[in-house]
């Protein structure tokens, strides 16, 4: 049993220690913890400050850092590490050579920046200028400015009315090439009803991910909005979200679920004493209260993006008229052979997903896989191909995320076929959760043959989580089919999370070789635990 039990992951904060207990040190220290990962702390200054003033700034020396350092690597090596307020320009030296040189010793090392300027009471942290600064920005791979630091960064701080966060980031990575820049958007006054935090991100870009062979890199952005919290118990949030981020890549989520969840983790935090704040806070500043890992539907954010702008007035698809049924077991096939082989066995589902056939070959495989499912009265997903399904009249249509961009979902909608759509994480959940198709796909929950997932695997307790993100009346919930990995050793604990289907492919096609057993009696089997 206890070889089951996973070593926690560890963390590295390197920041000042703020005496009056909001920010710096010790609020990475409680959101480490909080968010279940183990936290080593190196302190680069003691500062003397309280809920309204800032008085001094004591830079710890860089010699007891790097012995701190050093002694650290022998058995605590970091996964990620955070650094937080730079207290002169020897720190900066000091840690543009450590990030180097730990960057050799464990190349997939993630540093994240959290830039500390100017303390919220009044009164700067240091005096450090942006050429100052360069040689540790150039080590760093994700920095979260606000937006007053993404100006300074962006050297677009004078410029009083420059508030588009996708133009400082883009200036951030044109001048220090930092691989995720991810612009808070706390402080802009743009929107007093919404807080909406923007990420730049270079894909393939951390975790060791690089390709030195292959120059070219796509970029990607992220923007989330939530409603803006007005609580005076905010002191430490900004150090709160940058160790709540590195906690959660340190834990194996890409960088869009991590900054979800980061995000969430600050609503709900600034939440909690919202109803204080509003009776006793207007003349105090008092500190950020970390909740713990972020499961509430209520505070994760709505995902601003190119599709949910586009359709944001489509109405809801075509449900899957289950009535009192439930989904069951969703076989995922290649072929007319195993389609005709399984649709006798009284099966609610089933996806088409054929490739490498020549366009002719494709639409008569589809017009005879839609005559074939109607037969049988059994909903047919064909995967991918949306407008030879909408042509030939299938029930549904499966659509990936990698195809979705692509994909006319106003046709889909109107033609009154079915749509399910596919995801990985949270990010991705929400924002096809907010296209309210006819089902919604959550995978991979385990590793796969038919697909490479790598990074992408959710396992049960992502599959939990992601199930609690659904409103909380049911009549409301889109229903969710887990897929991936599954077999049927693995489908009952699969089932126990609350999922409505389940999809499997080789569990079916490959039952002879892996249990002895027919087809048909994995179906059963399957059809049984569900």
């Amino acid at each position: 049993m206890t070889d089951m039990i996973k070593k926690k992951t560890i963390i590295w904060t390197i920041s000042g220690s703020d005496c009056s207990g909001g920010a710096g040190i010790a609020a990475d220290i409680k959101t480490g913890h909080g968010l279940g990962v183990e936290v080593c702390h190196l302190i680069t200054a003691n500062t003397v400050q309280n809920s309204r003033q800032l008085l001094s700034v004591n830079a710890i020396s860089v010699e007891l850092l790097q012995q701190q350092a050093a002694i650290l690597m022998d058995d605590k090596p970091p996964s990620v590490i955070k650094i937080g307020l730079v207290a002169n320009a020897e720190q900066v030296q000091w840690l543009a050579r450590f990030l180097e040189q730990t960057k050799q010793i464990i190349p997939n090392v993630i540093s994240v920046y959290d830039p500390v300027g100017q303390a919220s009471v009044g009164g700067s942290f240091n005096t450090l200028t942006l050429a100052q600064l360069a040689p540790l920005l150039e080590q760093i791979d994700v920095i979260t400015p606000n937006l007053m630091e993404a100006k300074s960064l962006a050297k677009l701080d004078k410029l009083v009315g420059e508030n588009n966060a996708e133009t400082l980031a883009k200036k951030i990575y044109q001048d220090f090439a930092i691989n995720t820049i991810i612009v808070k958007g706390g402080h802009n006054q743009d929107d007093d009803k919404h807080s909406i935090d923007y990420c730049y991100h270079q894909l393939n870009q951390l975790h060791g991910k690089q390709d030195n062979q292959d120059k070219t890199q796509t970029a990607m952005s992220y923007q989330l909005s939530a409603k803006r919290i007005e609580s005076h118990y905010s002191h430490g949030g900004g150090c709160s979200f940058a160790t709540a981020l590195t906690s959660f890549l340190a834990q194996g989520y890409l960088v869009r679920d991590a900054f979800t969840l980061a995000k969430t983790f600050i609503s709900q935090g600034l939440s909690a004493n919202e109803q204080i704040s509003e009776l006793h806070g207007h003349q105090y500043y008092g500190a950020f209260e970390q909740q713990g890992w972020p499961r509430n539907a209520e505070f994760f954010p709505e995902v601003i993006d190119v599709l949910s702008k586009q359709y944001q007035k489509l109405p809801a698809f075509n449900s899957l008229d289950l009535a009192e049924k439930k989904l069951g077991l969703y076989p995922v096939i290649d072929s007319l052979y195993w389609l005709k082989r399984l649709l006798p066995l009284g099966l609610e589902i089933i996806q088409l997903r054929v490739k490498n056939l020549t366009e002719r070959e494709l639409e008569h495989v589809i017009i005879e896989a839609v005559a074939l499912a109607k037969e049988y009265d059994t909903r047919l997903f064909i995967n991918d191909y949306w407008q030879l399904a909408i042509k030939h009249g299938a029930y549904g249509v499966h659509i990936g995320q990698e195809d979705l961009q692509d994909a006319d979902l106003t046709a889909i909608q109107q033609s009154g076929i079915r749509l399910g759509i596919s995801t990985h994480g949270c990010y991705e959940f929400l924002l096809a959760q907010q296209l309210q198709p006819s089902y919604l796909a959550i995978g991979a929950i385990f590793p796969t043959k038919t697909k490479d997932m790598t990074g992408q695997i959710q396992g049960l307790d992502n599959l939990r989580q992601v199930l609690g993100l659904r409103p909380e009346n049911k009549q409301q919930q889109i229903p969710v089919v887990a897929i991936g990995g599954i077999t049927l050793e693995r489908a009952a604990e699969v089932i126990a999370t609350g999922v409505e289907s389940i999809a499997v492919v080789t569990a079916i096609t490959e039952a002879e070789c892996s249990h002895g057993i027919s087809p048909e009696q994995a179906v059963t089997r399957l059809q049984d635990i569900v």
